[in-house]
């Protein structure tokens, strides 16, 4: 006989921009909202009864209430405040999960911006019997270094073409996800998450910068090692990192050298490409971060 598994139901990409006038400088927050239920819906599933299904459109409305009438502090506290207003409100709603991308736009003047690349901010708040679980963590955030990169004494084998180098340009599209240790309501609501946001991304970009590479894995934990030693409530770290080839272009068939160097040219390839993911953990933390929240798509 079948039996029903694990299953959780919500509201997936609710956009909500939130412009704050007070004064001539406007401030603009770009949200896309993702909710997600479970609890006690065995009666939804077996029989098709509604009594304990909250109306995916009311979540909608909900984000669009909390963000009119409570604002938005950052998406972390955001998305707290409304995983634990789905677990509280609803008895037979026991746990939520709720993801905030926040879209990035640069300030052109008081009231005029400029979308800022495909740099996301993202956030996603588990709560369940008054606890909760915080990840923090961008996506988009292209890098390139043009030296201070080597690969080389790699295995090889029959099928292996791939020259050594110690010079080449370094870029990827950095996604990057990170757990707090914050749990509870009081330390969720005290907590600077901005300004947390901002340290982890300065120290994500200074360590990509800053890190002389043997290989982008050798980068990637950097990275991550960088952003646990400065901030002491993140746990656990994973990076997804894209290697974004860059390869001499063969001007051979035109009497024409490119060699590393001054003005050498590169061909800049999108497919295939190499894939380095990694979780770098603070010594005695738990690996908790789920691999697929960090892998592209």
């Amino acid at each position: 006989m079948p039996v029903l598994g694990q299953n959780q139901y919500g509201k997936a990409a609710t956009r909500v921009v939130r412009v704050a006038r007070a004064g001539a400088t406007h401030q603009l927050t770009d949200l896309t909202v993702q909710v997600a239920l479970s609890g006690q819906l065995t009666e939804a599933h077996l029989v098709g009864s509604n009594a304990a299904v909250l109306p995916t459109d009311t979540m909608k409305n909900t984000v669009y209430v909390f963000a009119r009438e409570r604002g938005i502090a950052s998406p972390e506290a955001f998305a707290a405040e409304l995983a634990r207003h789905f677990v509280t409100s609803q008895p037979t709603v026991e746990r939520a999960l709720v993801t905030v991308e926040e879209h990035r736009w640069e300030r052109l003047a008081d009231h005029s911006f400029v979308r800022s690349g495909q740099e996301t901010r993202t956030a996603r708040v588990a709560y369940r019997a008054d606890r909760f679980e915080v990840l923090s963590g961008l996506t988009g955030l292209t890098v390139l270094n043009t030296t201070d990169s080597e690969f080389h004494g790699f295995a090889r084998d029959a099928y292996t073409t791939l020259a050594e180098t110690t010079d080449r340009v370094l870029a990827t599209e950095v996604t990057a996800v990170w757990r707090h240790t914050a749990q509870d309501a009081e330390t969720i609501a005290a907590a600077d998450w901005n300004a947390d946001y901002a340290t982890a991304r300065e120290r994500l970009l200074a360590a990509f910068s800053g890190t002389y590479s043997y290989s982008l894995q050798q980068t990637l934990f950097a990275m991550a090692s960088a952003v646990i030693e400065t901030l002491p409530g993140v746990a656990e770290m994973r990076l997804s990192l894209p290697n974004k080839h860059h390869f001499l272009a063969d001007l051979s068939p035109f009497g024409i050298a490119n060699e590393t160097g001054d003005g050498a040219v590169y061909l800049a390839t999108e497919q295939p490409f190499g894939l380095i993911e990694a979780t770098v953990l603070r010594e005695g933390a738990e690996q908790r971060i789920p691999v697929e929240l960090t892998s592209p798509a």
